[in-house]
């Protein structure tokens, strides 16, 4: 927000406020390595029931967090979490929610969080952090649409196997890896700015339109994809 004020004063460089922002990233994040540490996390399991849908929501605020499919049948959904604290379930009926929330984990607790997600249901994956990177792995999953967030930090996405909605991934400063496995049908939509570029191996990318692109050569009856990046400072890579 506050780059987008500085940008309404005609002749403003945006690009004078990177050293200062680049220090300030610096000093945070020595101070969460050095002083805090990072102590270790808590095993989880959460048996599925007769859960036929399910949306996971992620405030992991300097924390790290990384998310894949589960390997394991009958589970709902399993990792890692801060020590002392378990993920807030709620059921009603098929549908279930579960959120896992920075406030409400130790405060000297920085240890990266895990998630393991049921891959045979529909998932709303919503992530979000202002200091932490993410890392999705959604390659085997069922997703119906979600949200992946960070303030300052890098966002690693592998694009899901099925989409019942759009993905929308964006980071403030931080870099945006959008992978898509081989024979998968999926659309990336980019949006660009004078500080957020697009990187893009036009070996497994065909372009539509600017900014637009798809996968080559995607199996037949493959189900579409789509998925939106946007940035404030970085770079976006479609690999």
């Amino acid at each position: 927000m506050l780059a987008n004020n500085f940008l309404l004063i005609s002749g403003f460089n945006v690009s004078a406020l990177l050293p200062l922002i680049l220090v300030v990233i610096g000093g945070i994040v020595l101070i969460r390595g050095d002083l805090f540490g990072e102590g270790g996390g808590k095993n989880f399991g959460i048996t599925r029931g007769s859960v036929e849908n399910a949306a996971l929501e992620i405030s992991a605020g300097p924390v790290d967090v990384v998310a894949y499919g589960l390997q394991r049948e009958a589970r709902l959904i399993a990792g890692q979490y801060a020590p002392d604290s378990r993920p807030d379930l709620q059921v009603d009926g098929v549908n279930a929610r579960l959120r896992m929330d920075r406030a409400a984990t130790p405060f000297f607790s920085l240890t990266p969080w895990q998630v393991a997600l049921a891959r045979d249901l529909p998932w709303k994956i919503y992530i979000s952090t202002h200091l932490g990177q993410v890392s999705v792995d959604m390659s085997d999953l069922i997703v119906d649409g979600g949200v992946i967030a960070t303030g300052f930090g890098d966002i690693q996405v592998t694009a899901p196997h099925e989409a019942l909605a759009p993905v929308y991934v964006r980071s403030t400063l931080g870099n945006i890896r959008v992978s898509v496995p081989p024979g998968y049908n999926t659309k990336v939509v980019v949006r660009t700015t004078r500080l957020f570029s697009l990187r893009v191996d036009e070996a497994r990318y065909s372009s539509l339109e600017p900014n637009v692109y798809v996968a080559r050569d995607p199996a037949p009856d493959q189900p579409e994809a789509v998925i939106y990046v946007n940035g404030t400072f970085g770079d976006a890579y479609l690999l």
